[in-house]
């Protein structure tokens, strides 16, 4: 690929690198230059044009990111067009996206022209959300650097769907609890099964005793659950605690006991025979995000979760409030706010493209009203709103509506048939 100044005369199949906005003229960067389009900048005056002329074997950005984009979804992922260079991988169904950050990393270190960004891996998606994007940084690229990109990552990225599983609960009681903590934990935990697509089966509330506990989780066990959730009257202190010797009673296998996720620090592995026993601490009877809600949907997705792996989830296990990180719980009016869902999101599209002939020579779009121009009233109505995700659709001077909505979280979508 060369870039640079190439004369007007010698343009016909470039690619411009950047707009020209001149004399009449209006082409936007990215636009390969026709035979017409020769003639007209060369009648407009313009001698140069500084542009991309591909070499033999070079794949343009779309091309590259396309056949990159292929390549690197996996299962449960569907690829989209590409456009200005970019190529995204959104979710089929919902689940856990499953990366491997290693062949990320080896992707993006062959070519600075090449970057591949994924959500952190076993994110929480809905069908639909993106989970990758590939970019282009330049004009084009060498058709051998798209082919080590592929063979270095393909199918490095995934979406472990959930999967429907028969579940169980055990609440263990003790003189003094109100029957109404025992009535709002199954409520809740049907609620966080629901949203993954799983059924509560199962609801026992039994005495606190090694005894009462081993046969409701025999009870469970004889009723094929695949997962038995035990939530005690409280919290299990040690391994050789009442829940977790119900499970050694019935001859079941201590995995670990213990996790570096707060809150869900006092969260207990087992498993008897194929059961999953998870022993839970008093907080799970919140809908607030928890260390067990991890736990759970790597269960139900079925990538797998091990005492090795509890220890692994430290780093970005601080689940409370602190001081220094935003709090989208702290306005919640109810717990319910938080509970993890798959309500589908409503997206909000700016029509922004217009050339405001009406205004004469002002561009309504950035017409300032009350010290903001109007764009950025209607991008700031629709982010307030909390739709997500806010595209804004340019075409007449979209460089200047995007430097009016510079630092707004809006995604901007350039049509450049805005004139017809």
């Amino acid at each position: 690929m060369k870039f640079g100044e190439t004369p007007v005369r010698e343009a016909a199949g470039v690619i411009l690198a950047h707009s020209i906005r001149e004399r009449g003229i209006s082409f936007r960067k990215g636009r390969v230059l026709s035979d017409i389009d020769v003639a007209s900048l060369a009648d407009a005056g313009i001698a140069t044009v500084t542009a991309v002329q591909l070499d033999d074997g070079d794949l343009d950005e779309n091309a590259a990111a396309a056949r990159i984009g292929e390549a690197i979804a996996g299962a449960n992922l569907a690829v989209s067009a590409p456009g200005t260079g970019r190529c995204n991988l959104n979710a089929t169904k919902a689940g856990l996206a499953v990366i491997d950050p290693a062949r990320v990393d080896a992707l993006n270190l062959i070519d600075e022209s090449v970057t591949l960004a994924t959500l952190a891996p076993l994110s929480r998606v809905a069908a639909g959300d993106l989970v990758a994007t590939v970019k282009i940084i330049t004009f084009a690229v060498p058709g051998a650097t798209v082919e080590s990109c592929i063979g270095q990552a393909q199918g490095c990225v995934t979406v472990a769907p959930f999967r429907p599983h028969r579940v169980g609960l055990v609440q263990t009681r003790l003189p003094g609890l109100k029957p109404q903590i025992y009535v709002k934990a199954e409520q809740v935990t049907q609620a966080r099964l629901t949203s993954l697509g799983c059924e509560l089966t199962h609801n026992i509330l039994c005495d606190h005793d090694v005894g009462a506990v081993a046969a409701a989780l025999d009870e469970l066990r004889a009723a094929n659950c695949d997962i038995a959730l035990v939530l005690g009257a409280t919290a299990i202190a040690d391994r050789a605690d009442v829940i977790p010797a119900a499970v050694t009673t019935l001859g079941g296998e201590i995995e670990h006991f213990g996790m570096p996720v707060d809150p869900g620090n006092l969260m207990l592995l087992a498993g008897i025979g194929s059961m999953r026993v998870l022993g839970l601490p008093g907080s799970a009877r919140s809908p607030r995000l928890h260390g067990f809600d991890w736990v759970l949907q790597r269960i139900i997705a079925g990538t797998g979760i091990s005492g090795d792996g509890l220890m692994r989830m430290g780093v970005g296990g601080l689940l409370k409030e602190i001081p220094s990180r935003p709090q989208p719980r702290a306005s919640a009016v109810t717990d319910e706010v938080d509970m993890p869902t798959n309500t589908p999101r409503i997206a909000a599209i700016i029509l922004a493209a217009g050339q405001s002939r009406r205004m004469g020579s002002t561009n309504k779009l950035l017409a300032e009203i009350d010290g903001k121009p109007m764009v950025v009233h209607a991008a700031d109505a629709a982010l307030n709103s909390h739709a997500d995700p806010v595209i804004v659709v340019t075409g007449h001077e979209p460089e200047q509506v995007a430097a009016a909505l510079d630092g707004r979280a809006v995604e901007l979508v350039h049509n450049p048939d805005f004139a017809d």
